[in-house]
């Protein structure tokens, strides 16, 4: 049996690892893809974590204190939610590159000054790019009325709620892991909460890299910010369809 501070610090480190697996990390890039700038993708990240971290330390208390297990039919449905998910999202994804694709000028026609163009980055607000007349010029923003590095509770609400279902699909697999290493129950909580934590700062650096490339083409290359997008949208839904292939196929 390990001691309390040896399991702790495995269990931090392999939060971490934990949070570089593959469905995590192609979950989360369908959504920092959309994001301009480091530090709201960070936040993606921790929202992530903090939606894995709650699903995992609730229903894996639960299991420890009960000393019940996730019965392999559950846990198999709650995989088969996970591949949907990844399906959804990759569409969404795809859906909001295609949408973004930049509509031609049409020169403003009326009386006043000569029209104007004045061009930026179409960082959306609230996702999306918007357009206004005023005095004679066509103004496109992209700047979120919220400030750039701050995120709506849309962009908020998303990585919690895809963090908390991958956090339950995950919960057999550390509750019995740590229902073999550690007896004590309140240890074992205790073990979650430290696992929870590396999962979150694991999960913040993870997205602060993915976003990387996003937020700099994204300034300097639109054009390839988008087929990132569509990259990466593409690529969680095959996965998911995979996911589910293989689920279905081993049942």
């Amino acid at each position: 049996m390990l001691t309390l501070a040896s399991s702790l610090v495995l269990g931090f480190l392999l939060g971490l690892r934990h949070a570089t697996d593959a469905d995590h990390v192609i979950a989360v890039t369908t959504i920092v893809g959309r994001e301009r700038h480091l530090l709201p993708a960070a936040r993606v990240g921790a929202l992530w974590g903090i939606g894995h971290t709650g699903a995992i330390l609730v229903a894996g208390s639960v299991l420890i204190a009960t000393g019940a297990v996730v019965p392999p039919a559950i846990a198999r449905w709650l995989e088969l939610a996970v591949g949907l998910m990844l399906i959804g999202l990759g569409a969404m994804a795809i859906g909001a590159a295609l949408r973004s694709v930049e509509q031609p000028f049409v020169p403003v026609v009326g009386s006043g000054p000569p029209a104007v163009f004045h061009r930026r980055a179409p960082v959306a607000i609230h996702g999306r790019p918007h357009r206004h007349l005023f005095g004679g010029l066509l103004h496109v923003h992209g700047e979120s009325g919220n400030g750039p590095d701050r995120l709506s509770w849309p962009q908020r609400l998303r990585p919690l709620l895809v963090g908390l279902m991958h956090g339950l699909a995950g919960t057999a697999a550390v509750s019995l892991l740590v229902l073999g290493t550690i007896d004590d129950p309140w240890q074992a909580i205790v073990y979650l909460a430290v696992f929870g934590l590396g999962t979150i700062g694991g999960m913040m650096l993870a997205t602060a890299a993915i976003a990387l490339p996003f937020t700099l083409s994204a300034r300097r290359a639109p054009h390839v910010n988008r087929g990132l997008q569509l990259v990466a949208g593409g690529g969680s839904v095959v996965f998911g369809i995979l996911l589910i292939h293989s689920l279905i196929a081993g049942g």
